[in-house]
């Protein structure tokens, strides 16, 4: 038999299933994989692509050499597992085929994900005026929920390939390494997009640090402009009576004429020396 139930109507299998394992089941602490006599049971959370909320769903698989039933906690997760599971094959096929839906679509997940970062990254190094450390860090988050969800699948497939309890046939361990191939170049490819998120915030943070130290370089520029005019100023401040300036007509013009020509002088020699 070959279904998919909710949790809630586990009861209604029980005459299919080991005792153990409804047991093991009650404790509501199932772990990614359990082997037992005479059938497998493996849970994971499942990161479905294709629902916006992208909230991981429980999902349990029991297995034995006659059936296989994979348990859902809500109707939603239900009505998506249903699609999955197809119909009129072996327990092995039916499993295999499971999991090729399931990762179906995941590489093109994976490549529009990875488009996005580089959007993103493209955007960054032209301006960070805009908030990207948001963007970063619900990428990163992200990235951490399917690197967990492919490191549980990893783990069960492991296992299942295995095969310490004689489940499954030599032609089921070929189609679970298969698909646990499978599962080990989507997590590589996580874990790639993972340090691309890392280099992405290091290059945001520089180009931040780049723009703060051209804010730097305006201050350090007009600190070094009005720096001998304060000199100026100071000097021509102490109102000495042998400073002929003091007598003379033409002195208040001269000192603004002498400030207007050190600001000229000081901005030609730093534009000379690129500093701005």
């Amino acid at each position: 038999m070959q279904q998919a139930l909710l949790f809630s109507t586990i009861n209604t299998i029980t005459d299919f299933l080991e005792p153990n394992v409804i047991d093991y089941i009650n404790t509501k602490q199932t772990f990614a994989f359990e082997s037992f006599e005479r059938s497998n049971i493996f849970a994971f959370e499942w990161y479905n692509i294709k629902t916006s909320s992208k909230k991981p769903e429980k999902v349990l698989v029991y297995m034995d050499s006659e059936d296989l039933f994979i348990f859902c906690e809500n109707e939603e997760c239900l009505k998506n597992v249903s699609t999955l599971l197809p119909e009129s094959l072996s327990n092995e096929k039916a499993l295999y085929q499971f999991f090729v839906n399931l990762f179906h679509d995941d590489i093109k997940f994976l490549e529009n994900f990875e488009k996005k970062i580089t959007d993103i990254e493209d955007s960054t190094l032209k301006s960070s005026k805009q908030n990207y450390l948001t963007k970063i860090i619900y990428y990163r988050k992200e990235l951490l929920s399917l690197k967990r969800y492919y490191e549980q699948l990893d783990l069960i497939l492991d296992n299942l390939c295995a095969n310490d309890n004689k489940i499954l046939s030599s032609e089921g361990e070929r189609y679970m390494a298969i698909i646990g191939e499978r599962v080990h170049r989507y997590h590589s490819y996580v874990l790639n997009l993972r340090d691309y998120v890392t280099q992405m915030r290091e290059a945001y943070q520089a180009q931040i640090d780049i723009e703060q130290n051209q804010i730097m370089k305006v201050f350090t520029v007009i600190t070094s402009i009005f720096l001998p005019l304060t000199l100026i100023a100071g000097w021509y401040g102490m109102n000495f009576k042998y400073m002929p300036e003091l007598s003379w007509q033409y002195g208040y013009p001269f000192v603004i004429l002498l400030s207007i020509i050190v600001c000229v002088v000081l901005l030609w020699y730093f534009k000379k020396k690129k500093w701005f």
